[in-house]
């Protein structure tokens, strides 16, 4: 009986090293050579020490040469929390699904709903196997049940991608349906279809870097989060990410140890006038604790800042327009920028920071063919449906429908806040000026008194819009000094942590996209 005992163990043994193995040797000297790790060590690198308990390790182990089927599954800890996380193996084919591979996937992502804990991805996968397509992909529990699980734990729980390598046709949509992805520069890609499949199908010649590459989707698609060095970077930044959340839906964002803010003087960095730009980024980081701005989407759609921050301790959701691209106008992608990451903020408690500084939204041919309207609408209903505390700053101008893409008076906020540089107007002085008088100005022949008549208009319709005159009817709620603007900020989001949330008796809303 003890002869047979060790012959088990030893069974068990051999087994359980090839496993963990993954791929044959030169798998891994190819993936060494391109400066990718293995994927246990990138979850050695991800969780704390020892917190890793592996589910499905010998998936498929009486098959040749598919060690775990080619995905890791488990729960670990985060920085002393739980999450659940998968990790492709591409030592093993690729790290293509199989029925075991998707059988996998699903199972942790409905764990880590039913523990409401974070969902980490990390990715880098060839897609399905297209010689296993009937276990894997036609049925109940094939591949397409990966992507209903994700749809139906977002906004429950915070799924997390870090992308190392392809994310190959069905595939694409596991990063495409997480909150955030993080892609490392010159290994990670995600495409629907391969350059040979799409020279044979179009006729387009291109490669897997220009057409799905990770600087296309962090600068142009905006699929996109972060463009990362290095596969600790995108590591570090899966991690960060969830610093700022809650394990789940039904708690509150982590609250940690207060920093003050790195005494910048915000009333300096703002331009006495309107046409000269300057960096909302340098306004946020001023504003906010220091060292505490976690920006998203720093590389997409630039002329709208979005990010994470702590107010004294606090995490907030930041938003703000920054005039040092395309002058802070909101185009179709900036409004798109918005309308997800405001979705996020109220999806997990966070509150949301407007920060103000817009002439409103782009007109013109392009943009009308690109959807504007409805991509502006798409931001104004999700600022309309967050029922997380929101505060409006105007820092400096908010014309026209941008007011209202910022969570203006109309939209519930807390409170909106004027500083004295504010000018909340339908638009522009000198296109309001133009756009009444145009007629009378061209009629005037005399350029001095062409000239003096147009400052006079403009003298008027700036006197109208008097952020003091704005004050006093109520339009805005109060003007402060740029100096005071961070205390004002954390008494108000204190005031409003118990507020009662709620929009309206309704299934949900159809979104204009």
């Amino acid at each position: 009986m003890a002869d047979n005992l060790v012959t088990h163990d030893e069974a068990l043994a051999q087994v359980r090293k090839r496993v963990l193995a993954g791929g044959a040797e030169r798998y891994h000297a190819a993936n060494a050579a391109k400066g990718k790790l293995f994927a246990r060590e990138r979850i050695a690198l991800l969780v704390d020490d020892g917190s890793f308990v592996e589910d499905g390790l010998y998936a498929n182990s009486m098959a040749d040469g598919l060690p775990a089927d080619g995905v890791i599954t488990g729960i670990a800890r985060v920085d002393g929390r739980e999450v659940c996380l998968m990790a492709n193996d591409s030592t093993v084919k690729a790290g293509s699904w199989g029925a075991r591979t998707v059988e996998k996937i699903i199972r942790i992502i409905e764990r880590a709903v039913q523990y409401g804990v974070p969902m980490i991805y990390l990715v880098d996968s060839a897609g399905a196997r297209i010689t296993d397509q009937v276990d894997l992909f036609p049925g109940r529990r094939g591949a397409g049940k990966i992507f209903h699980t994700q749809v139906k734990a977002s906004g429950a729980i915070p799924q997390a991608c870090a992308l190392f390598g392809p994310s190959a046709a069905g595939g694409a949509y596991i990063p495409a349906f997480c909150d955030i992805v993080a892609m490392v520069d010159g290994n990670a890609s995600m495409y629907l279809g391969s350059d040979r499949m799409v020279e044979m199908v179009t006729g387009e010649k291109t490669t897997l870097e220009a057409m799905g590459g990770a600087r296309v989707h962090c600068a142009e698609s905006g699929v996109g989060h972060f463009l990362c060095k290095t596969e600790q970077d995108a590591l570090d930044t899966v991690r960060g990410y969830l610093s700022y959340l809650p394990s789940n839906w039904e708690q509150a964002p982590p609250v940690t140890e207060a920093k003050a803010s790195p005494g910048t003087d915000l009333g300096a960095l703002v331009p006495e006038s309107e046409r000269q730009a300057f960096d909302m980024r340098r306004y946020i980081k001023g504003l906010v604790d220091a060292g505490s701005f976690f920006e998203i989407q720093a590389l997409w759609a630039k002329e709208l800042t979005i990010g994470f921050a702590r107010l004294n301790g606090e995490v907030v959701g930041v938003v703000g327009n920054n005039s040092m691209f395309k002058g802070g106008v909101l185009f179709p992608d900036s409004a798109d920028k918005a309308s997800r990451f405001v979705q996020l903020c109220d999806a997990f408690n966070v509150p949301l920071l407007f920060l103000c500084d817009v002439p409103g939204f782009m007109v013109g041919s392009a943009v009308e063919k690109q959807g504007i309207i409805r991509h502006g609408a798409k931001m104004i209903t999700a600022i309309s449906e967050a029922t997380v505390p929101k505060i409006c700053v105007v820092v400096r101008k908010a014309y026209g429908a941008g007011l209202y893409a910022m969570a203006g008076p109309s939209f519930d906020p807390e409170a909106t806040i004027a500083l004295p540089t504010a000018k909340i107007a339908v638009m522009g002085a000198e296109a309001a000026v133009n756009a009444v008088y145009a007629n009378k100005i061209a009629a005037i022949t005399d350029e001095a008194e062409r000239a003096a008549f147009v400052a006079a208009r403009r003298a008027e319709y700036e006197q109208d819009i008097d952020i003091m005159r704005l004050a006093s009817e109520l339009v805005v709620d109060t003007v402060v000094e740029p100096g005071d603007l961070r205390d004002e900020l954390i008494r108000r989001y204190r005031a409003a942590r118990g507020k009662e949330r709620f929009f309206a008796r309704r299934r949900h809303g159809v979104t204009p996209v």
